[in-house]
């Protein structure tokens, strides 16, 4: 179902989200260097998740699943080969949590991956392997390929929180591991807040701690501290459920489950962001930041795109070095939609309209957000749609599709002749 065709149709039922990517990558990794039996349950795999299963695989861990749970018995000393291949799929998250961590091991861990992944930036990684004279080579393919060797030193480190939070999560999940003390210093304003408040969350969950300083810019990591294993319960993934929650916005009738209103995930911010595009009533331009929830700007564009007056989301630069340039994406698509939006610098201008059209040919660039998002735009719009290249739903949310139909959705596989 590589093409598909969309028929308008509401959506109506009950939709009980997947669990958290972020929260599952986060308690593999933790999972995996406790020493002994740890189980995870509420896991849905996901191309992602699966790419930081096969890493941890690679370093040691035992893992295995069944029925949505992982049992995992963590890594044990010299159990891990001189050198090991790591094959991150498009993932993100796996290459720059398991960067930092490859030190730790003896001998060369390749990183191989696909897609746009070769192009997201790493050089908060290469400035930092640099600066301790490690090994760091990344070669100059369209496919990433890179490799790293050598063991970090405790000290203080710095690192900038302008590009992705990833990089620093990384750190946190490795300085604990080393045989001094650390200290861990951000030198730009730290966005995606929510996703460190998300790793110390869990890291704490399995018995590391390491001590914030009020301004939210500076780690103090205890050496020689040791993960214990622990039976954990992925919450529900916001991100995911961003997607149901605006086609409710939009007029369908879902009764989403699965979520706690407690949560820690930056992309709770959906509910919210919602609330503030329902009002109606203020005549001035709605302005909308964001810099900490990239991943749920598509589809928060398409409901300011049918919401009464203007918006103006703001900040939106690292979403040129997602999956796919997402801020063009989301402008292009949408507007062959019938949206009317304009990109400005960093942001997205967007003037609300009554009804979108359809009828065109749009394209996901690849990318599982985009994918999603124009899947719910079709349940409004006046005539099918076509999207190109549906598949890479995989990355995040495998059942997307099937989810999507049993909820009403009209789907047929479309032959682009």
């Amino acid at each position: 179902m590589t093409n598909l065709t969309l028929t308008p149709n509401a959506l109506n039922g009950t939709v009980t989200v997947p669990p958290s990517k972020s929260m599952a990558h986060r308690a593999v990794i933790c999972a995996s260097l406790a020493a002994g039996r740890s189980t995870i349950k509420n896991i849905q795999l996901s191309d992602d998740i699966l790419a930081t299963i096969e890493g941890m695989r690679s370093f040691g861990a035992i893992i295995f699943y069944d029925d949505q749970t992982l049992t995992i018995d963590g890594i044990r000393n010299g159990t891990a080969k001189e050198s090991r291949t790591i094959n991150c799929n498009e993932s993100g998250s796996t290459l720059r949590f398991l960067i930092p961590l490859a030190t730790l091991f003896t001998g060369e861990t390749h990183f191989i991956g696909q897609g746009h992944l070769g192009k997201r930036p790493l050089e908060p990684y290469q400035e930092l392997f640099d600066a301790q004279s490690l090994h760091y080579h990344q070669a100059t393919t369209e496919n990433l390929q890179l490799s790293v060797a050598g063991s970090l030193t405790p000290g203080i480190y710095e690192m900038r929180g302008d590009i992705s939070s990833q990089f620093i999560t990384g750190m946190l999940l490795t300085l604990p591991l080393l045989a001094g003390d650390s200290v861990l210093q951000i030198t730009t304003h730290l966005e995606s807040k929510g996703y460190i408040d998300l790793t110390l969350s869990v890291l704490q969950s399995f018995g590391i701690l390491i001590e914030q300083e009020e301004d939210g810019q500076v780690f103090r990591i205890k050496g020689q501290q040791a993960y214990s294993p622990r039976d954990y319960t992925v919450e529900g993934d916001y991100s995911q459920a961003a997607f149901w929650l605006s086609a409710n916005a939009l007029g369908n009738k879902l009764l989403v489950s699965g979520l706690d209103s407690d949560s820690l995930q930056g992309d709770q911010a959906i509910v919210s962001i919602l609330d503030t595009l329902s009002d109606g009533s203020n005549d001035s331009e709605r302005v909308i930041d964001g810099a900490q929830v990239p991943d749920i700007i598509p589809v928060v564009a398409l409901v300011a795109a049918l919401s009464k007056g203007k918006t103006k989301i703001i900040n939106l630069e690292r979403l040129r070095i997602k999956e796919s340039d997402r801020l063009v994406a989301t402008q292009k698509e949408l507007t062959a939609l019938g949206a009317q939006i304009e990109i400005v610098e960093d942001s997205l201008l967007i003037e609300g309209v009554s009804r979108l059209s359809g009828g065109q040919q749009v394209w996901s660039h690849k990318d599982h957000r985009m994918a999603m998002m124009l899947a719910i735009a079709s349940t409004v719009s006046e005539e099918p749609i076509h999207i190109k290249d549906t598949d890479c739903v995989k990355k995040s949310y495998p059942n997307f599709w099937e989810t999507f139909q049993q909820l009403g959705g009209k789907v047929n596989e479309w032959n682009m002749g």
